[in-house]
Formats: C-alpha cells, structure tokens, sequence
C-alpha cells in the first residue's frame, strides 16, 4: 500500500517551490513532509525533503512557538519577565485605564449617552485600544484630523488607508468599516422611507 497523501499545500518563489505534504503511512501512523524543490538552470530539480512523524507534532509545534516568542521580544533578551510586567503596568498607568472614569469613553457613553460623545471617543471605543505611545482617543483623533474631521470621508476610507496609522490592524479597521458602512444602510433606509412618504402624501416636513 502507498502512502496516502490526505492534505498538501504548495507555495511558490521565483525558481523555488515549496510542497507541504500531510500523510498517511502504511502502518496507519501519520507525518508531515516538507519538501523545497529548486529549479536548475537546465530544467531540472534538485528535492530536499523533511519528514516529521506524529509523535513529533507536539515538539515541533513547541519549537516553532518558543522560537516565535524568542524573535518576538529579541530586542529585549537582556530584560527579565518582571521588568517585562512592570513595563506593561507602566502602560497601563498611562493609558486610558488612568484616567478618571467619568472621562473614560465606554464610561462616559454608559453614563451620558451618546450625545455627550466626541466623535473621536466614538471611534475610541470601536478601535478598542491604542498603542504603548498613544491612547486610543489620541489614535481616532489622528485619524479624524486625517479627513478634516468629516465623518463622509472617513466612511470612505480602506483597510489600506486607516492601517496606514502605527496602531491600526485588519481587526480595528474591519471594525471601523463595519460601523461606518451600517450608518450607511441605515442613513440610505431612512431616506428611501422619506421619499416614499413624500411620494404618497403620507410625510409632512417640519
């Protein structure tokens, strides 16, 4: 019995190819093929391959993880994990977490309404969070002065356009353009309803 490919993924650049292969043995045991295969000049290829057996999954994810979280923070190896927290809290401290509560965006929208609102503590709230340097209210207030603090234009803005701003993701943008465009279909629904009222006789303006 040959051994069973069951998923294989292939990625490739320029002249390499990459094949990453999930298969079955015939003793029914599972492994991980990783092969590069590198095109000569003449046409032809020369194959390395990487074989990694069930029960070497768990090491290799943890490898791969204790790497990742090494290259993460390589710039601080001389730091211990305490410096590391208290760093973090320093953060914190000077975050919108240090702030009164009644200033605090979620806060204030919770005790005052939405009409007590900045459009800038707005957006706050739905980016969730800024960076080590800048509050998220500092963050949406870069981002509102940006479009001249038109509401219209940030509605028009891409998942390119706002992660262009040191703080701003995929996550924070999505979120931006989710609001942003339920206005929208809301705005659009209300006045399809007032032209329709209008055309019937049923809408009388104030």
């Amino acid at each position: 019995m040959k051994n069973k490919t069951i998923v294989s993924e292939t990625f490739s650049r320029s002249n390499k190819h990459y094949f990453l292969d999930f298969k079955a043995a015939e003793n029914n045991s599972n492994y991980i093929q990783i092969t590069r295969s590198d095109q000569q000049a003449d046409g032809s290829y020369v194959r390395n391959r990487v074989i990694v057996f069930e029960e070497d999954f768990y090491f290799l994810i943890q490898a791969f993880s204790s790497l990742f979280q090494s290259a993460a923070y390589h710039k601080e190896q001389n730091k211990t994990t305490k410096d590391l927290f208290h760093e973090k809290q320093q953060e914190r401290e000077r975050g919108i977490k240090s702030w009164d509560p009644e200033f605090r965006p979620r806060e204030k929208l919770f005790n005052h309404g939405v009409s007590a609102m900045e459009d800038a503590e707005l957006l706050a709230i739905l980016i969730h969070s800024g960076t080590p340097n800048e509050t998220a209210v500092d963050l949406s207030a870069r981002i509102l002065e940006s479009v001249d603090g038109e509401l219209s234009k940030l509605g028009a803005l891409s998942h390119k356009d706002l992660c262009r701003f040191s703080g701003m993701g995929l996550a924070k943008s999505s979120s931006v353009i989710a609001a942003m465009e339920l206005g929208k279909r809301a705005f659009a629904k209300e006045m399809m309803l007032k032209r329709i009222k209008i055309a019937t006789g049923v809408y009388v303006a104030n």
